[in-house]
């Protein structure tokens, strides 16, 4: 018999509005649904953790040692004009940013005291051939006699004044080349194909031989120095292709990796007052990547991109991708389950 004080016993279920029977509590179910959500916490938290790894593998790679760099600067080459000869510029033919051709005429140099050199040298010239055609002839005459009419000894007098002054015929000629050359040299011509540059240079300046006054920028020697981290050096190699992007153009410069360089200035190989090695006793904990410089050749230029000795440039060689390390390489496969 159930107890008549508890107020629980012999409760009988209620009806439902249909006259039937509430089916009675499952007493498991708080339990099981309970577990259900911790099991989803930690397999949410697993793939966020996952996919975090997944990220920081992703963002090591692409910034630690894919090869790009965005320190990369517009280079060329810029010929120093000097005279060879001295002078006082009467006639200054570019203006700055002038573009010119190989061979076209810069600035002309007073050439009265080069006219007066040559004339003079020619004179000279004219003179030693006259000298000479005696001394031959003297020589030839002196030749023909016998030995009773002149000694062996005064024959090879004659034959050795005539090679004297053939001699200085030679170098008569020389000095009148050489004036006829410096003449030629008053006139300072580009030696190469591109656009003056930083001109200072005006008419009444006096021009000393050896003495830059006038630059031409080589416009056929542009190239691109990319300064890479050495972490991503391993995947640079001479021949691969680069594509370099200037700061504010949109359209991408094709090239070439030329060369890579073999050495770069360090602090501790200065050498001391002794000559001894002075190394830095300070060494930090955190070292930052030096960087290499690789030179770019410009293989294609596209239209309306101008090239700008000193412009900043973002370059990417084999289009970013280098070999991924072992590390993420494993990484890899254990999330995708491939071999």
């Amino acid at each position: 018999m159930a107890d008549e004080d508890d107020p629980k016993a012999g409760r009988r279920p209620e009806p439902d509005a249909a006259g039937g029977r509430v089916p009675e509590e499952r007493s498991g179910r708080p339990a099981r649904s309970g577990r259900a959500r911790k099991l989803l916490r930690i397999t949410a938290t697993a793939a966020i953790l996952l996919l975090a790894l997944a990220a920081a593998a992703v963002v090591w790679h692409f910034y630690v040692t894919a090869p790009w760099t965005r320190d990369g600067r517009v280079r060329v080459q810029v010929a120093g004009v000097a005279p060879q000869v001295s002078g006082q510029i009467v006639a200054l033919k570019v203006a700055d940013n002038q573009a010119v051709k190989r061979g076209d005429v810069l600035y002309r140099i007073d050439p009265f005291d080069f006219e007066v050199a040559v004339t003079q040298a020619e004179a000279e010239v004219k003179n030693r051939e006259a000298d000479l055609q005696v001394k031959n002839a003297q020589s030839a005459r002196r030749q023909a006699l016998t030995t009773v009419s002149t000694s062996v000894e005064e024959k090879q007098q004659y034959a050795g004044t005539a090679k004297i002054a053939e001699a200085a015929l030679e170098t008569a000629k020389a000095q009148l080349s050489q004036a006829q050359t410096n003449l030629k040299r008053t006139e300072v011509r580009a030696p190469v194909n591109g656009r003056v540059t930083n001109l200072l240079l005006r008419e009444g300046d006096y021009a000393t031989t050896g003495t830059v006054n006038i630059r031409v920028i080589d416009t056929d020697s542009f190239w691109i120095d990319g300064y890479f981290e050495e972490t991503k050096m391993a995947h640079i190699h001479v021949n691969d292709p680069a594509e370099m992007q200037l700061m504010g153009f949109e359209p991408a410069l094709k090239g070439t990796v030329e060369s890579i360089t073999l050495g770069i200035a360090t602090a501790n190989a200065a050498p001391s007052t002794q000559g001894l090695p002075n190394v830095d006793p300070v060494y930090t904990w955190v070292r930052l990547a030096q960087r290499v410089p690789v030179r770019i050749r410009i293989d294609h230029v596209p239209d309306g991109v101008p090239l700008v000795a000193g412009m900043t440039a973002t370059v990417v060689v084999n289009n970013g991708v280098g070999t991924r390390p072992g590390w993420f390489a494993d990484l890899s496969r254990a999330i995708t389950g491939t071999r």
